[in-house]
């Protein structure tokens, strides 16, 4: 299968301080696949460097053929990478609509005269944004929300129109920053039935990282597991659960070490 999106050997360096060494990923269209690994391991970072928020130190990211490497994270958007936030960045004094709408603004073609004489191409235009735009809301279930400010959203739906704006922008790979954080058993269980038909629905590769591991495991064809900047492992959910560097990167111990510990803990207990 060729990649959609390939990172090949990413590094990144802040001063002393090497975020990212390295770093290999390849996804295929179609794809749901996991990012994880322990508290400051560099998921986000990742992110940060796909999207163009950063730029590497060295190494190149392919989105769809094309070395996307300096390009503004807008271009970078428009060749087909969108992306979520682990902290949500909605546009809060706007309408739920709006916040969609925003995101179709590099599908547009009317000219600036014609939007300020309001030409009958450009309201044809809006009103197609429009429709794209409610279409984006009904199948993130907020249809009926369509007029409200995004600030009064329940947290819950605040998550789930970041993802129907960044659906809005036509990606080829979505990524998914900490989508489940904040949410309760239900609204986790919702979560991912909703991830697996955005990806069927749309014919999306997605990448997702979470520290849910019960969601990672449960929704994630293929794994990988990063700590300190490093890929230590990669596979499917029940080859990462059993590998022995993720046990120590999460538990802090070797696996032969963590069984002792742990039956020590639980006769205390007693």
């Amino acid at each position: 299968m060729s990649a959609i999106l390939h990172a090949r050997q990413v590094s990144i360096q802040f001063g002393g301080l090497k975020a990212l060494c390295e770093f290999e990923l390849a996804i295929g269209a179609g794809e749901l696949v996991g990012l994880i690994g322990p508290n400051g391991a560099g998921k986000t970072t990742a992110f940060n460097v796909l999207t163009g928020v950063y730029q590497p130190t060295s190494g190149e990211v392919v989105v769809d053929g094309s070395v996307v490497n300096g390009l503004r994270p807008h271009k970078i958007a428009a060749r087909g990478l969108a992306r979520t936030f682990q902290n949500i960045r909605l546009f809060k004094e706007l309408s739920a609509l709006d916040n969609v709408r925003i995101a179709c603004h590099h599908t547009t073609k009317a000219s600036w005269l014609q939007c300020l004489v309001r030409t009958p191409a450009f309201l044809r235009e809006e009103r197609a944004i429009t429709e794209r735009a409610d279409g984006f809301l009904e199948v993130m279930g907020l249809g009926h929300r369509r007029e409200e400010l995004a600030k009064n959203l329940p947290y819950g739906e605040q998550r789930r129109l970041e993802i129907a704006r960044a659906l809005a922008t036509g990606p080829k790979v979505l990524l998914l920053d900490e989508p489940a954080a904040g949410m309760n058993s239900r609204e986790k269980v919702d979560l991912m039935e909703l991830i697996r038909r955005i990806r069927d629905e749309f014919d999306l590769a997605i990448l997702l990282i979470e520290h849910d591991m019960k969601l990672v495991m449960g929704v994630c064809e293929r794994i990988h597991v990063l700590d300190h900047g490093v890929m230590i492992a990669e596979g499917s959910p029940e080859q990462v659960r059993r590998n022995p560097k993720v046990i120590e990167a999460y538990l802090g111990q070797a696996p032969e070490e963590a069984a002792p510990a742990g039956a020590a803990a639980a006769a205390e207990a007693n």
